[in-house]
């Protein structure tokens, strides 16, 4: 009763601070012709509603995809018409045809904050609750605490309440999946993931550590027998999904190629804006966009981002484990994000949800991590007008973390699970004892990076020859640490000993 009790306080803390973010503007607020992601999310209702599903993805007199055309798959649609629904209830000038273009008023932000904060509470939040109720070896306070900095996270909360998305739908989809097929219900964990792709094709950067895991299932149980009925189980449960969700557009080929087309738009180039990934950093001194043919960026990108997950993914089919897919599901998704073709800053979120799932495993390293996916959004934060949310919601998250987990106490090779690491390097180099302290530097460094390049984005003006140098910089930065990172969380997975009976785990 104690721990419901408790939960109960930790989710109303939450929907408070979403609630409190959500009072702040909003993206594109007041600024034609294009709005910005709030007008996105309002539009797709509008053109869900008023045109037949055929028409939903195509160019025409009524749906002009310059002008924030859907570009996310069917189950994002859906998710618009059935809002489409309720605004109609409530005022239908709010979806009309051509004439709510751009609409503002105070009630419409009400309602649409209102759908964000729903989504979350019935797809998101529970699923974070239950996450931390299923860790085992933790006291009832830890996991309680453990749910509170998660749903305190920053990043997804200045997204979605703060720019303006809802980004809280698919990652809780995909949140569902981890905790299916980590609690051996595979089919449900499934077909969860498969909704979080079908409602945004970005979760495509969790698929592989997806799919190495059930597929490491199916060969322990051994594919002569069990484990190959499991496949078949499987591969029904995926293709059936995916067919419920697309069958309004398998009527017709071109039906199917032009939804295809809209999600991935190679045209728009390798990466968009200022993201924090190496295609970016590195065109400060080599303009990769310039010089090689799309074809060839593609296949570059293609080639690290394969090259940088596959070591992960390999040892996860062979020996398959709860902790050594949340690790994987970190990896994968920061391969994608660092390598990958046409990235966006927000889909940092990716990485940082399964970094939020290994907090209580290694809490000083996820912390620092999700501080520093926050501050690589800054540019697009700033943008929004959500200096004073991200000030303070950043202080709030970190202020649980290191209260719940006393992060600073927990720096030694055992609790950064590098010990095994260590010790293999000690062999040939006794004196390597100082990882934990260059790791404790290395942060702090970061830190005071971090704060003085949001003090002077904020409060200095960029020479008029570089205008994009604070922005720059930020992403530079970041991508440098997102790399540290990448390196570092396959060292715990290459390294991971299958002596982990004290780890925390989901049963």
């Amino acid at each position: 009763m104690e721990k419901w009790y408790l939960m109960t306080t930790v989710v109303l803390i939450g929907l408070t601070v979403r609630w409190a973010v959500s009072l702040n503007s909003y993206s594109g607020a007041g600024k034609p012709p294009m709005f910005g992601d709030y007008e996105a999310q309002r539009h797709w209702q509008e053109i869900t509603f008023n045109l037949p599903i055929k028409q939903w993805y195509f160019n025409s007199s009524d749906n002009n995809l310059l002008y924030w055309g859907l570009d996310y798959p069917p189950l994002t649609a859906y998710h618009s018409l059935l809002c489409a629904y309720v605004a109609k209830i409530i005022n239908p000038d709010w979806i009309a045809l051509h004439t709510s273009r751009g609409y503002e008023s105070q009630a419409h932000k009400l309602f649409m904050r209102a759908t964000v904060l729903i989504a979350d509470l019935l797809i998101y939040i529970p699923a974070v609750v239950l996450y931390c109720c299923c860790l085992k070896e933790m006291s009832t306070k830890k996991k309680v605490a453990n749910a509170l900095c998660i749903l305190l996270y920053p990043g997804l909360i200045l997204i979605d309440y703060g720019h303006f998305q809802y980004n809280s739908v698919s990652l809780g989809f995909a949140l569902w999946g981890v905790l299916g097929v980590s609690c051996h219900w595979d089919l449900l964990g499934s077909l969860a993931f498969c909704l979080a792709i079908n409602y945004k094709q970005m979760e495509l950067y969790h698929s592989l550590p997806f799919f190495c895991f059930l597929l490491g299932k199916c060969l322990k149980k051994g594919l002569r027998g069990k484990g190959f009925v499991l496949l078949i189980k499987l591969a029904c449960t995926v293709v059936a999904s995916f067919l419920l969700c697309w069958l309004p557009f398998f009527t017709e080929k071109d039906q199917t190629l032009q939804v295809l087309r809209r999600l991935f738009p190679v045209d728009r180039g390798l990466f968009e804006d200022k993201v924090a990934n190496v295609w970016c950093s590195l065109s400060v001194f080599l303009k990769i966009k310039d010089i090689l043919p799309r074809h060839i960026q593609i296949i570059i990108s293609f080639c690290f981002t394969f090259l940088s997950l596959l070591p992960a993914c390999i040892k996860l089919i062979l020996q398959p484990s709860p902790k050594g897919f949340r690790f994987t599901l970190v990896t994968c998704a920061l391969s994608f994000f660092l390598f990958s073709f046409q990235v966006h800053e927000k889909s940092i979120l990716l990485v940082s949800l399964p970094v939020c799932l290994v907090l209580s495993e290694i809490p000083f390293m996820s912390t620092w991590f999700l501080l520093v996916s926050t501050f690589s959004m800054l540019p697009l934060l700033l943008k929004d007008d959500l200096l004073m949310p991200t000030v303070v919601t950043v202080m709030a998250f970190f202020i649980a973390c290191a209260t719940s987990f006393s992060i600073f106490e927990k720096t030694s090779e055992e609790e950064l699970q590098l010990k095994s690491f260590s010790i293999s390097v000690r062999k040939y180099l006794p004196c390597f004892t100082f990882l934990p302290r260059v790791i404790q530097h290395l942060c702090l460094m970061s830190i005071i990076t971090m704060v003085l390049l949001t003090l002077m984005a904020v409060t200095l003006d960029p020479p008029q020859k570089f205008p994009d140098l604070f922005s720059v910089l930020v992403c530079f930065v970041s991508c440098l640490k997102f790399l540290f990172f990448l390196v570092y969380f396959n060292t715990v997975i290459m390294w991971d000993s299958k002596s982990g009976r004290h780890q925390k785990k989901i049963e």
